[in-house]
C-alpha cells in the first residue's frame, strides 16, 4: 500500500537557550492511501503540534515530510500553502463553521479559495448536501444547527475538494456519544468512498477504536509502538 504520508524524525522546538521547549522528538510514521489512522495521549502530549505539522500548517525543526512522495521540508512557504490547499482539509474540534455564512456557503468556500468554476461548485456541493442528508439545511446559518449537523457540515467543508490526506482535531469532543459515534461512522465510510486518508487526533476511546491503527505520544516522544486493531 502506498504511503500517503511519510514522517522521517520529525522534531519541533520553540524559543532558544534556556527558554527552548522541546513539543515533539523524533516521530517517524506513515500514513496509508485510504487509512484510518489515530494520534492519541493526554493535552500536553504533542497531538496539535504533530497535526499542524502534517497539515502543513507548522514546520519542523528537524527531520523529513513527505506527502504523496514530495518532499515538503524542501518547499518554501507558498509551495506548502499551495499544497495544503490543494491535498489537505481539516475537521475542528468546535468545526470553526463561519457564522455568517450559510451551510452552503461554507461547504463551498474551499473550492472558491481554489478557483474553481461555479458550475462545478454547484455540482460538488449538491452531492455532499445530499449524501450528508444537509439539503434541507443548505440556506439555515451554523447557529440554527444542531451540533451533529454543525459536524457534518464541518466533514463536507473538509471534503468538498476531494483532498487525500485530512485532518481530524479531537472530532468527538464537543458532541455527546450519539452523534459522536454517527459522525464517525459517517467518516469512515466517507473515506472508504474517496479513498482520502484521515490523521485524527483523540483520548475518546471511541475514536480510537474506529482506526486502523495507532500512535500513542507522551510528552512528545513516540510511546512505545504503532499499533494495529486485530
Amino acid at each position: 500500500m502506498a504511503a500517503r504520508l511519510s514522517l522521517n524524525a520529525i522534531s519541533k522546538s520553540y524559543g532558544a537557550g534556556d527558554s527552548r521547549v522541546t513539543a515533539l522528538t523524533e516521530i517517524t510514521l506513515s500514513l496509508h492511501e485510504g487509512e484510518f489512522f489515530a494520534i492519541q495521549g493526554s493535552s500536553g502530549s504533542g497531538k496539535s503540534t504533530l497535526l499542524n505539522i502534517c497539515g502543513l500548517i507548522d514546520h519542523p525543526s528537524n527531520g523529513d515530510l513527505h506527502l504523496n512522495d514530495i518532499a515538503i521540508t524542501q518547499l518554501n512557504e507558498q509551495q506548502r500553502c499551495m499544497h495544503r490547499r490543494k491535498s489537505i482539509g481539516f475537521i475542528f474540534q468546535h468545526h470553526q463553521l463561519i457564522p455568517a455564512m450559510t451551510v452552503y456557503e461554507n461547504i463551498a468556500y474551499p473550492l472558491l479559495l481554489n478557483n474553481k468554476p461555479s458550475r462545478q461548485v454547484r455540482h460538488e456541493v449538491e452531492q455532499l448536501l445530499t449524501k450528508l442528508n444537509l439539503t434541507h439545511r443548505r440556506k439555515h446559518l451554523p447557529r440554527q444547527l444542531s451540533g451533529g449537523e454543525q459536524q457534518r457540515v464541518g466533514i463536507a467543508r473538509a471534503l468538498i475538494k476531494r483532498p487525500q490526506l485530512i485532518i481530524a482535531d479531537e472530532p468527538s469532543a464537543s458532541l455527546d456519544h450519539q452523534h459522536a459515534d454517527a459522525g464517525l461512522q459517517l467518516m469512515r465510510e466517507l473515506n472508504q468512498t474517496f479513498a482520502a486518508s484521515f490523521l485524527i487526533a483523540s483520548h475518546d476511546p471511541l475514536v480510537i477504536a474506529h482506526c486502523d491503527r495507532k500512535l500513542t505520544l507522551l510528552d512528545g516522544h513516540m510511546d512505545g509502538h504503532i499499533d494495529s486493531h486485530s
